[in-house]
């Protein structure tokens, strides 16, 4: 017969086959000619664009669901001889098993005629596995077909839910993607598997349940509708039926005396879309290579010569079928473009930021030093801000006592020691090999810059222990402490409360005023004492000194009379004393005292002058060690650390090293940078959509493609 030459027009499409001339197939849909010749084209654009990602970057963009039209049947319902209508050609495989073991995406592409173009008039297929190769013989496409299917499903009956993309360009079709899926089977035949049935519904739940899916329902007209596999499917994702266009195949071989006028008004099973009724080739037509051209005139025929389908010529055809999906298809991709659009922008803004923390490739020494130099110096800023309390990872958590030590050995400090992550910048968690550098480094610098600060405390420390300045402005001395002592012991004989003697006891220590009630000695009354109550005279002969001059080495304050000093000593004497502590040992045996009023009183004044000292030496400990610490060892550190960064590891020589990335972050950038770029380019594409339906409809879409980040 050879290539057959095709007439198209504006207004109509013909072809001249054994003579029949066809009604007007191809003409655009009325409402909506201009988006119909470009929408769906970009949109198919983009799938082709979603499916050159890998499984796992697909599964990242799985909330991009892109409108389509998936074609739902059982076998032998007809799905294969509507799509061979809509194409016009036959090119799928059939036979008396299962087909269609794969999901077939077709894109019908309308290409209009151009003067010059070397197609002009020609149909072709192009399979995405095999870009570029142009199929002008369909029979070819369906051998292809069946390799590809063999290919992902096998060489039995099982099924994949591997797609297969075809692009169909030709003048005679309309703009129009399906899906055409797995027939609906009940009873596995050959070697396929028990669970056929699940596995098929699973491939086609997987698309029909996304809400930017048409659902093209596919039922024959010779079985009970209510009872309809495609019908059922569609009502469990698309209760209201907002979503799902009904096929009725095969309406003249129904049983004579019936029709499907019912069916197609939709008063059985009502879907929002409608119904279309078709009328199939037969297996003896296929036998007998009867073209499709005459039986799309066939179809016309029949539905013009029953009176019972009058009426009803919107539903009736497979052209009305095409223009329907056309439409449905431009009205759908319309409502949901605003939500896809903002989708895709969203996670193209996603895929920035993880590809701006992942970095970018270094092919140069100049780049590496650049990185390097860039990251120790951030460092060396988290540091000081650490350093400086502007961290936010700080804790203010108070306690006291044996808690707050408890506290500082198990919780500060091991927090202590992991505040050094909180100077790292998101820059050198690319770089393992880099951060333990920085670690070892830091902690040497630290270890060495600690010891001047060791011995400084040391050598304070030992120097409190080396003299006691019983001479201290602060110091309590011995005559206040022995009056204060005896003045409690006579309130808690006399039974009066002593709380005023032990709070004068801690403001006459002159230390700090935050622990001036240490020594305090509550009476059994529990009354305060007032001044005019406590005794001035406490020269008795019941009161020992001893205690007090043994304790500081006879060295008593300035303020204490000579009548205090011991006999046959003078005031150089007493001053050359050694400053050490004189304590007589005690008896093998204690014994109870009948009278321990001098004891007590010993005890008070030594617990006074114990106190007094203790004070002023903790108020000079915790003045100087932070001082040492901050002299000797932080300012060094934030003075001198980047210098020893630059001394010890910005070297071009270490640079192959400390910049040594896992395999996995390699891989995971590279996909990154893929997934940046694809995302980048739908972007783009789906501008064009946005400003085609702007053209020709008032946007309501709010998401301004300018508040996205740029990255270059």
């Amino acid at each position: 017969m050879g290539r057959k030459k095709i007439v198209t027009t504006v207004e109509q499409v013909s072809d001249v086959d054994d003579g029949v001339l066809l009604p007007d197939y191809n003409q655009p849909p009325p409402p909506t000619p201009f988006i119909g010749g470009s929408v769906i084209p970009i949109v198919n654009k983009l799938q082709d664009i979603f499916a050159s990602l890998g499984k796992d970057q697909q599964e990242q963009l799985s909330k991009l669901k892109l409108p389509q039209v998936a074609v739902v049947g059982g076998q032998s319902s007809g799905k294969s001889s509507v799509l061979e209508a809509l194409v016009r050609r036959d090119f799928l495989p059939r036979g008396c098993d299962i087909c269609t073991r794969c999901p077939l995406v077709l894109q019908l592409e309308n290409r209009p005629s151009l003067p010059g173009d070397e197609d002009d008039g020609l149909e072709w297929g192009e399979f995405r596995h095999l870009p570029g190769r142009k199929f002008y013989d369909f029979s070819e496409i369906c051998r292809e077909i069946q390799v590809e299917t063999e290919r992902e499903a096998g060489l039995n009956k099982g099924v994949s839910d591997k797609e297969i993309r075809l692009k169909v360009s030709s003048p005679n079709v309309l703009n129009i993607t399906l899906i055409d899926l797995p027939g609906i089977t009940k009873v596995p035949v050959g070697d396929q598997p028990n669970d056929i049935e699940a596995r098929i519904r699973e491939i086609i739940n997987s698309y029909i349940r996304q809400e930017t899916c048409i659902i093209l329902a596919v039922t024959p007209a010779n079985s009970d509708l209510a009872t309809s596999d495609a019908l059922k499917m569609a009502r469990e994702v698309d209760p209201a039926g907002s979503r799902t266009i009904g096929v009725i195949t095969k309406l003249d071989i129904m049983d004579r005396g019936t029709d499907a006028r019912k069916f197609l008004l939709g008063t059985i099973i009502p879907l929002r879309l409608g119904y279309v009724g078709v009328i199939n080739r037969s297996q003896e037509d296929i036998n007998k290579n009867r073209s499709i051209a005459s039986a799309l005139a066939y179809e016309e025929q029949f539905f013009r010569d029953n009176p019972v389908y009058n009426g009803l010529k919107n539903s009736c055809g497979i052209q009305h079928l095409a223009r329907k999906l056309n439409q449905v298809l431009e009205q759908h991709i319309r409502v949901v473009l605003p939500n896809l659009r903002k989708e895709l922008n969203n996670q193209f803004v996603t895929v920035a930021k993880e590809g701006h923390a992942l970095g970018e490739v270094m092919e140069s020494k100049t780049e590496q030093g650049a990185i390097l130099l860039n990251i120790l110096t951030k460092y060396c800023e988290a540091f000081s801000a650490m350093v400086d309390g502007k961290s936010e990872n700080l804790s203010t958590t108070e306690l006291s006592g044996g808690a707050r030590i408890h506290y500082i050995f198990q919780s500060i400090f091991v927090k202590s020691l992991e505040m050094s992550h909180d100077c790292e910048p998101e820059e050198v968690k690319r770089f393992p090999r880099l951060r333990r550098q920085l670690e070892d480094v830091t902690l040497k610098f630290l270890h060495d810059g600690s010891k001047p600060a060791e011995r400084m405390i040391t050598n304070m420390i030992e120097m409190e222990m080396g003299y006691i300045n019983s001479s201290h402005p602060n110091f309590i001395g011995g005559k206040r402490a022995l009056e204060i002592a005896v003045e409690h012991v006579r309130a808690s004989q006399d039974g009066r409360d002593v709380q005023s003697n032990a709070s004068e006891m801690g403001q006459m220590s002159q230390s700090n005023p935050s622990r001036s009630d240490i020594g305090a000695f509550p009476n059994q009354a529990g009354q305060p004492q007032s001044n005019g109550e406590r005794t001035a005279s406490i020269g008795n002969s019941t009161t020992r000194t001893w205690g007090i001059s043994s304790i500081f080495g006879s060295r008593l304050t300035s303020g204490e009379t000579s009548s205090s000093r011991e006999p046959g000593k003078t005031m150089h004497d007493i001053n050359q004393a050694p400053s050490i502590i004189h304590l007589t040992e005690p008896p093998s045996l204690l014994r109870p005292l009948e009278r321990g009023t001098e004891y007590q009183t010993e005890i008070i004044v030594m617990k006074l002058l114990l106190q007094s000292y203790y004070d002023i030496v903790r108020k000079n400990v915790q003045d100087l060690v932070p001082k040492a610490i901050m002299h000797f060892l932080v300012n060094d550190i934030r003075r001198d650390l980047l210098g020893i960064f630059i001394k010890k590891l910005y070297r071009e020589s270490l640079f192959e090293e400390l910049l040594w990335e896992h395999d996995d972050d390699v891989l995971k950038r590279k996909q990154t940078g893929e997934m940046f770029l694809i995302l980048q380019q739908a972007i783009q594409t789906l501008d064009k959509v946005v400003a085609d339906v702007s053209s020709t409809t008032p946007s309501s879409d709010t998401n301004d493609a300018s508040i996205l980040p740029r990255f270059h």
